[in-house]
C-alpha cells in the first residue's frame, strides 16, 4: 500500500491518495484511523470537562 498527497498547495487542505493491490484492506485501515480519531476526541472532550469542573 503507498499514502501520498495529491496536488498539495500551502493555501489549502492537503488531498491524499491511497492505492493498494486490496481495496478492502485500505477501508479497513480507515476506519480504524477513523475510529481512533473518535476515541481522542471524545477524551480530549472528556479531559476539558474534568478541567472545567
Amino acid at each position: 500500500m503507498s499514502f501520498s498527497f495529491t496536488n498539495p498547495r500551502p493555501d489549502r487542505e492537503p488531498s491524499f491518495s491511497f492505492t493498494s493491490p486490496n481495496s478492502e484492506e485500505v477501508e479497513e485501515q480507515l476506519q480504524a484511523i477513523a475510529d481512533m480519531a473518535h476515541e481522542i476526541l471524545r477524551l480530549v472532550a472528556e479531559v476539558r470537562r474534568q478541567i472545567s469542573n
